[in-house]
């Protein structure tokens, strides 16, 4: 699987806006660690959970 997002990349949980903007920490397989504003780091499976890319240019 090929993901579109690399460390330093900044996303949204459209589900779950209320967690803020993330930052991509890391990416190992299909596991994608986030640290989102408003609720700190948080291991994400992206087989589960589809994060939004945030365009910032």
């Amino acid at each position: 699987m090929i993901l579109e997002f690399e460390p330093g990349d900044q996303v949204i949980n459209p589900l779950k806006k209320e967690w803020g903007i993330g930052q991509v920490q890391s990416i190992i397989n299909e596991k994608i660690t986030v640290n989102f504003e408003n609720i700190g780091k948080i291991v994400i499976i992206s087989d589960n959970i589809k994060l939004e890319k945030i365009n910032n240019g």
